[in-house]
């Protein structure tokens, strides 16, 4: 197959955790041709969406030059077999004028993955707000006086934007409710933005599980990325560890709901956040902790991603 990865720069990958990485790697090793673009390199042409792609090939070397690549050459998106994206967010406008880009691509016949239109559609703080069974105390808003109505019942709160990533903007306010005015001006921007307030979930302290969906299946292993002594943020861009896990029974639960609704919904990879027994996110854009998972368990998410691309083709 010829598989096109739309992600970041790839001198900008940490190919030790990677999950894109992981995918390419196994792709290799399937003998699958690898191509690699970057938003700012597509364009709408002679109606085709096309896009500047360089052939790549991993080199084997995770300390320094780990791919090779051949000069930019122009591609429809259609003439591939799959284009899997993997740009990290922000969601910002480019992102989404990329999957209005990826709509007219998908129109003319390419297959991508995940669906443009199901990224725009689940946003990964508001996503969760589609299964409110298994959601704590939530509430969206911009408005200063429904926040601190919020706090003052539920007195321990997290409050964090909804287009952040890594755990950016994320903000707890216990009971004596200190710079909880701060908080709610500069997250909202003095009530122009909407902000999402959780009840705080004391088990945090125990990992924020990543629990990984593919192609309507459950990956077997959560990510429990435990924060550091004295944070509150499970995020390993934010210093948490990550401990790989069997799922518990409440996992299993939540993810077996939800796999197959995603999956109808265009999602073949989703990266559930399960904090307790509580969805706390859906991440849709580029869900992480292959690596992790595969290195600590070997169970290979790599191999399951494949084997289930090779259903969907």
């Amino acid at each position: 197959m010829k598989i096109a990865f739309l992600a970041d720069p790839l001198d900008s990958f940490k190919v030790w955790k990677d999950s894109t990485f992981a995918m390419m790697l196994e792709g290799q090793r399937r003998l699958h041709a690898l191509y690699a673009f970057e938003p700012r390199d597509m364009a709408l042409s002679g109606n085709e969406v096309v896009a500047g792609a360089r052939r790549i090939e991993l080199t084997g070397n995770q300390e320094g030059n780990w791919y090779r690549a051949d000069e930019k050459a122009i591609w429809r998106l259609a003439d591939f077999d799959v284009v899997i994206v993997r740009k990290d967010p922000p969601f910002d406008m480019n992102y989404l004028y990329s999957t209005y880009l990826l709509d007219l691509a998908e129109a003319q016949g390419a297959k991508i993955l995940n669906r443009p239109g199901a990224l725009r559609d689940y946003n990964e703080k508001m996503a969760i707000a589609r299964f409110p069974r298994f959601v704590v105390p939530t509430l969206v808003t911009g408005d200063e006086a429904l926040l601190r109505e919020f706090h003052a019942t539920h007195r321990d709160v997290i409050f964090k934007p909804l287009d952040g990533m890594g755990g950016a903007g994320i903000f707890r306010i216990s009971a004596d409710g200190l710079n909880l005015g701060s908080v709610i001006e500069t997250l909202t921007e003095n009530g122009h933005r909407a902000i999402m307030a959780q009840k705080f979930i004391p088990e945090i302290a125990s990992g924020d599980k990543r629990v990984i969906l593919i192609g309507g299946k459950v990956v077997p292993y959560a990510l429990a990325r435990i924060p550091q002594a004295g944070e509150t943020r499970g995020n390993l861009a934010a210093g948490a560890l990550g401990v790989a896990q069997p799922l518990s029974a409440r996992d299993r639960e939540i993810a077996e709901t939800l796999a197959p609704k995603l999956a109808g919904a265009g999602l073949f990879l989703v990266g559930l956040d399960i904090i307790g027994d509580w969805l706390t996110e859906i991440n849709v854009t580029s869900p992480t902790c292959f690596r992790e998972i595969s290195d600590q368990t070997g169970f290979n998410v790599a191999e399951m991603f494949f084997d289930a691309l090779d259903e969907t083709i």
